[in-house]
């Protein structure tokens, strides 16, 4: 492992164990992963394709989404328009809750020790305020994403809400708080869990999972999600690999997994895209 890689695995696993407000898996939620997603990329909306006849979720205790980090978030997920190429409208009323939201995460012990690792290494302003503002910029800063002449995307909707593209494929939405309330209004269908040749077999009690699934007519052929932890942790996590990272892929272990976490840079001041990739699991000592 390079050094650097060494380096965020240790404050990775630091997030991973600040990480009070994560769901037990068998216990806080449940998820049933059935069959294997098809391959092909033809014939999307037959039958053949699909590996799983029933919802990913069969449970998740809703109380966890009274939780101020969680209802900050999921007040967030109807901001967006999800066309690409529409441009997006930003009211008022949806910056205040931005703002709120980051200033709920901001008070979370998961995301001050990503603040301090970050001021650290001279990357984050230490003043609580300013550090704000660059996750604001980050985060939420619209762009206009390929094809697009005006700002259409920003890395909170790409990442978290999830995006289509000429109504027929979705990109990003890499969150599993969306997938499993997307889920539950019927408008996602769970194709199967997706593994290639080098990735481990997926785990119902594990943290992450590969997956394919449709979302409003355009299907995603591939995503890879953490499953069950906070909203803090993932913006902790992203953005610490975001700021410190050049390379577009970091591997990091933390816990029993071995991850790359992908992140794309856009004009180097936003999130174009980041989501994990599970390489394996470790055995537990």
């Amino acid at each position: 492992m390079i050094e650097s890689d060494r380096e965020l695995s240790t404050i990775a696993q630091e997030l991973w164990d600040s990480d009070t407000n994560r769901l037990k898996p068998g216990k806080d939620y449940r998820i049933s992963l059935q069959g294997k997603a098809g391959d092909s990329m033809t014939g999307l909306y037959e039958d053949d394709n699909d590996g799983a006849g029933y919802p990913l979720f069969t449970f998740v205790d809703e109380n966890t989404f009274k939780k101020e980090t969680f209802l900050a978030f999921i007040s967030l997920l109807d901001n967006y328009e999800s066309d690409t190429g529409e441009p997006e409208i930003v009211t008022p009323e949806e910056v205040a809750e931005n703002h709120k939201f980051l200033d709920a995460i901001i008070q979370t012990s998961t995301m001050k020790i990503a603040h301090k690792y970050l001021v650290e290494k001279r990357l984050s302003p230490m003043d609580d305020t300013k550090f704000k503002e660059q996750l604001y910029r980050i985060w939420f800063e619209l762009y206009a994403r390929r094809g697009s002449s005006r700002p259409d995307s920003s890395g909170f909707e790409h990442v978290f809400v999830g995006e289509t593209r000429g109504r027929r494929t979705v990109i990003g939405f890499h969150n599993w708080i969306q997938l499993y309330l997307q889920e539950k209004l019927g408008h996602i269908d769970y194709k199967g869990y997706t593994v290639s040749a080098n990735s481990p077999q997926p785990d119902e009690n594990k943290h992450i999972l590969a997956l394919q699934f449709s979302w409003k007519n355009g299907i995603k052929p591939k995503g890879s999600i953490f499953v069950g932890v906070s909203p803090e942790f993932e913006m902790a996590l992203y953005t610490v690999c975001f700021l410190s990272s050049p390379n577009e892929r970091v591997k990091v272990q933390f816990n029993l997994y071995d991850v790359e976490i992908v992140c794309h840079h856009y004009n180097q001041k936003h999130i174009g895209t980041t989501y994990p990739v599970l390489l394996k699991y470790q055995k537990p000592h």
